[in-house]
């Protein structure tokens, strides 16, 4: 069997396949909630064969929105429509995750596919909130510091966004603390200038996101397997790097993570990344050498032979395929092909299917 298409457990649930999409925002929601666009969006990679859907970047307080598009899990009402993708995609046979965020800084933007700059005072602005009031860049808003008590809710909303995600019948949920987003940014002492106990210390520091990590496995069954994401370095001197990342995924096991989802990058603007086919993987790489923690590895994966050997080489357990994805739903279906396997074909479409594929269990 190609290492590809090998299974993969965490905890009780079995994913099918090492192929995963990461979160991609969409920016199609109203009030956070999802809509037939995000059904039919995620639905589409599940019938492809992903083993893996991340759903995008899920926010946990109106305010930790990206943009007004956002999707949102931070009120019961959420739930129904989000419950819709979860059962069509496990009808499929794939496993989705609920991806709970919050922007801090980088929020209250336009549109991802507009001019990046703070929405106006009548087109909706909310006020932004970070570790420091340090803006993320020109064009953005100079948030406001967070008080320790307001920590302390953005904790509370953590978990319950984590109770509703289960309520909607999501088999897993992964904490963004990556791409310069609001747990990122208290990582980082280049956005976080606090002198209390979540600044200063690499201890400090990484509080925020312990505490939450803890908060949302005190609410997240025992038997589904808990995500993070992470970004392995700032790409700029004095911000968070990747010994950092190590020592930081050596404690977030204890807490109850299952997988390390690798990134880089977005806590600051115009820096120098050396971005190629592959560039994250050495990062995925290192953390499940030196930690033993199951990672995933994702950044310009884009052929299934280059998927087939980040996987046998053990420098990830699983890749997502981000772009790829986006351009080709059926892409797990192309890499079965290619890697000599029957994949994993609905009946509907079996006519378009190779000779040696099966059908679905």
């Amino acid at each position: 069997m190609a290492a590809l298409f090998a299974p993969l457990r965490l905890r009780d649930i079995i994913f099918k396949n090492r192929i995963g999409m990461p979160p991609m925002c969409q920016y199609s929601a109203t009030d956070g909630f999802a809509a037939d666009w995000h059904l039919v969006h995620y639905g589409s990679r599940a019938v492809g064969g992903t083993g893996l859907i991340i759903m995008e970047a899920t926010a946990v307080t109106p305010e930790g929105r990206i943009s007004a598009g956002d999707l949102g899990i931070w009120k019961d009402q959420h739930i129904e429509p989000l419950s819709r993708i979860a059962a069509f995609n496990r009808q499929q046979g794939c496993v989705t995750a609920v991806q709970l965020a919050h922007a801090g800084r980088k929020g209250s933007m336009q549109l991802g596919w507009q001019e990046q700059k703070i929405l106006g005072a009548n087109a909706g602005r909310w006020e932004v909130v970070a570790p420091s009031a340090l803006a993320y860049d020109l064009g953005y808003a100079v948030p406001k510091a967070l008080s320790e008590q307001q920590i302390q809710t953005v904790v509370n909303c953590f978990a319950s966004a984590a109770r509703r995600s289960l309520e909607a019948g999501f088999e897993a949920v992964e904490i963004h603390a990556a791409h310069g987003y609001l747990l990122h940014q208290f990582l980082s002492p280049l956005s976080n200038h606090r002198t209390d106990k979540y600044g200063g210390s690499f201890q400090n520091r990484t509080r925020l996101v312990r505490d939450v990590i803890a908060a949302v496995r005190s609410v997240w069954p025992e038997r589904l397997p808990l995500l993070l994401r992470l970004s392995a370095t700032d790409w700029h001197d004095g911000g968070w790097n990747m010994d950092e990342t190590i020592e930081l995924c050596r404690s977030v096991t204890r807490l109850g993570v299952d997988l390390v989802d690798v990134s880089s990058g977005g806590l600051v603007p115009n820096v120098s990344i050396p971005a190629g086919p592959g560039f994250q993987t050495g990062f995925a790489a290192r953390i499940r050498q030196q930690t033993g923690v199951v990672t995933a590895a994702v950044g310009m994966i884009t052929s299934p032979e280059q998927a087939e050997h980040v996987i046998r080489t053990d420098q990830a357990d699983m890749v997502l395929i981000g772009r790829e994805l986006l351009r080709e739903p059926g892409w797990p279906l192309r890499a079965a092909t290619a890697l000599g396997e029957p994949g994993d074909w609905p009946v509907q479409y079996l006519r378009a299917a190779p000779l040696n594929s099966r059908t679905r269990a």
